[in-house]
């Protein structure tokens, strides 16, 4: 079983505290040998599992995109810029499951759901995903693009998810230290409640995988996400 995380209090803060806190970490942290080969470890599982699951899942890539660009014409990635490892930011593929534009419509949205204030910008009952939008993300299907990421190296298969460069900046000096760990595609935040959980939990597991990594845990996470996709548990 997975150990139970500690509690965690709440965050809000600036870009340049997160920038001063990064900085302060690179010229000062370092890791022992063991833990530069567990990493190297790592990387080979994200690079062999990801290349694997490429191949296997040729089907996918062939359909979906058809399914996509059938349904208005639009694009059928979606790109986003996310926060990395260290502070670093990357783009980030998905299948895109909402309307063209919709990032323009977000601000509206959150204003009236006053949730503008925390560093995780969720819709609730969001008006802009689409019919198709809305199978691909209950299936997950719509994650396999950042695959990609993984082979690239910005993401790993497991890890904290990614956010976009205005959830980061609302973080403190606590919530900075899951840019310790490379993000991944599915997480202890995700097979913990997903789209279900508030921001406070979620950052609470975050914060106990960076604390807690190890390969072991990585691939307890792994089976758990493969039960959470299938049951749709805590899907959006």
């Amino acid at each position: 079983m997975i150990d139970s995380p500690v509690p965690l209090v709440s965050t809000t803060s600036s870009t340049e505290q997160r920038k001063t806190l990064l900085k302060r970490k690179s010229r000062t942290g370092t890791r022992s040998l063991p833990a530069v080969a567990t990493s190297v470890v790592k990387r080979a599982v994200d690079v062999t599992a990801s290349a694997l699951l490429i191949v296997a899942l040729t089907p996918v890539w062939l359909v979906v995109p058809l399914l996509v660009r059938r349904q208005d014409g639009g694009p059928v990635l979606f790109r986003q810029t996310r926060v990395g490892l260290d502070g670093q930011e990357f783009q980030m593929w998905k299948f895109r499951t909402m309307r063209v534009n919709a990032d323009a419509e977000l601000e509206r949205l959150l204003r009236e759901q006053n949730r503008l204030d925390k560093p995780l910008f969720k819709v609730d009952n969001d008006p802009r995903i689409t019919r198709l939008g809305k199978i691909l993300r209950r299936t997950s299907i719509d994650e396999l693009p950042q695959l990609f990421n993984v082979l690239q190296g910005t993401m790993s298969l497991v890890g904290p998810r990614p956010q976009v460069p205005k959830e980061v900046a609302l973080y403190d000096a606590v919530a900075a230290r899951r840019l310790q760990a490379k993000p991944g595609i599915t997480g202890l935040w995700q097979v913990s409640g997903r789209s279900s959980l508030p921001w406070e939990e979620a950052i609470r597991l975050d914060l106990h995988y960076v604390d807690n990594w190890t390969l072991l845990l990585d691939l307890k996470i792994l089976c758990r996400t493969v039960k959470v996709v299938l049951k749709r548990e805590g899907s959006q």
